[in-house]
């Protein structure tokens, strides 16, 4: 069993054995679970990449490549912008 002291100024350290095991990084955040037991469940709650969430959605349709939602995304902001 691992082990964390709590500061004066409520904050702990998260032991480096468990930042090793869940890919922890500065400024991940974390979720504290309360169960009736009185027991706490801390869990990551890690952000995803949008190369993570590519083509993670159901649709009807295939998906374009990176290359050409970039190429789409490009053209729009021209337009945006007056720089066609």
């Amino acid at each position: 069993m691992l082990r964390a002291k709590l500061t004066s100024k409520g904050q702990i350290t998260i032991p480096v054995a468990v930042r090793r095991k869940f890919n922890l990084q500065p400024g991940d955040e974390l979720i504290f679970d309360f169960d009736n037991k009185g027991e706490i469940k801390v869990k990551p709650l890690k952000k995803k990449t949008l190369t993570e969430l590519f083509a993670t959605l159901k649709t009807n349709k295939p998906y374009s490549s990176k290359s050409e939602v970039r190429e789409e995304v490009a053209k729009e902001l021209a337009k945006k912008f007056g720089l066609e």
